[in-house]
């Protein structure tokens, strides 16, 4: 019985979002917007599609509006969702961030209440709270043990450059901690793929800015389907190394872009492949019509879709003609 039901519910929440799917950025509304002639034809299609009004002129309040729609959306469909942690895998991320900002605003003496996100799976305040007194037991998940490293290295070192490397390499174990819980194979695929995107980029950075082999080894992270000793090696051949690597994945373009970018090429280009390498993945959902994967798909979509409105808006208030802010846009698995 209790398979049934489960299954029923997967049932409703697939077909949910499948009927919410037709509210998305496609493609061709992605192009009606780049070419709209004004502000105000914007905002009407960007309203069409379940958006508030939007001003690049008040970057500030633009982003709050987003967060906004953000945080309603994972609260709309967190009542139906069969399990929580499908949830939980895109408000974790807010929580490290939360984390990284309260620790580094003590170490400055300065406020973080500016730069907190009241996105994650416990509230920015309560965080502050709990970080700022040493309380840690109520933070969820492995949240404690994160932040009481994070801490130990910033207030050993001074370096908070550190302690983000700390709270990124347990926000990822956190996420592929949940993800093995649940037991989805998808998710598990998600998580294995946002880790390679990040050490990719790990690497090219690393090669840019002429940092050595300790150095990238202390920014990799573990659970990517390419092992860190792999991209170790790569790093010390990066011509040939990571075609060797990354040429048979999903990120094979991604790799021929950071080539590019270590040559003086472009690495917004780069950063963009990576993206759209994640967004490759998530486009697998399309063919499964029932399970999580839609769920998990859609929302992940709703993430690229919040960025390439901010990418376009802004894009559009700095006079960027379409065809720059086009080159810019993350692809989307709608």
């Amino acid at each position: 019985m209790a398979n049934k039901i489960k299954d029923t519910d997967y049932l409703a929440i697939s077909a949910r979002v499948r009927a919410m799917e037709t509210t998305l950025l496609t493609a061709e509304r992605m192009e009606r917007l780049l070419e709209a002639r004004s502000d105000e034809e914007v905002s009407k299609l960007l309203q069409d599609c379940g958006y508030p009004e939007l001003d690049a002129a008040r970057p500030e309040a633009m982003d709050a509006a987003l967060s906004q729609a953000r945080e309603e959306l994972l609260t709309d469909l967190g009542d139906g969702a069969p399990d929580p942690r499908y949830i939980d895998i895109f408000k974790l991320k807010y929580d490290y961030h939360n984390a990284k900002a309260i620790l580094k605003a003590a170490a400055m003496g300065t406020s973080p209440d500016r730069m907190l996100m009241d996105m994650g799976r416990i509230g920015a305040a309560e965080l502050k709270t709990a970080v700022e007194s040493g309380e840690l037991d109520k933070l969820p998940g492995v949240l404690p043990a994160a932040v009481a490293e994070a801490k130990s290295v910033l207030d050993t070192t001074r370096d908070p450059q550190l302690s983000d490397i700390v709270l990124d390499r347990w926000m990822y174990r956190d996420m592929a901690q949940v993800a093995e819980d649940t037991g989805s194979q998808f998710l598990r695929g998600y998580v294995e793929t946002q880790i390679d995107a990040a050490n990719l980029r790990a690497l090219i950075r690393t090669l840019r800015m002429g940092k050595n082999a300790d150095f990238l080894a202390g920014v990799l992270f573990e659970s990517g389907t390419v092992e860190p000793a792999a991209i170790l090696a790569a790093a010390n051949h990066p011509a040939g190394g990571l075609n060797e690597i990354y040429g048979p994945t999903r990120f094979a373009q991604a790799a021929e872009a950071g080539e590019a970018a270590l040559k003086g090429g472009s690495l917004t280009e780069f950063e963009k492949r990576c993206d759209d390498a994640v967004s490759d993945y998530l486009a697998g959902a399309q063919m499964i019509p029932f399970g999580e994967a839609p769920l998990l798909a859609y929302l992940a979509a709703r993430e690229t879709e919040y960025t390439n409105i901010r990418i376009l808006l802004m894009g559009r208030a700095a006079g960027l003609s379409p065809e720059v802010i086009r080159s810019r846009l993350r692809r989307t698995c709608a």
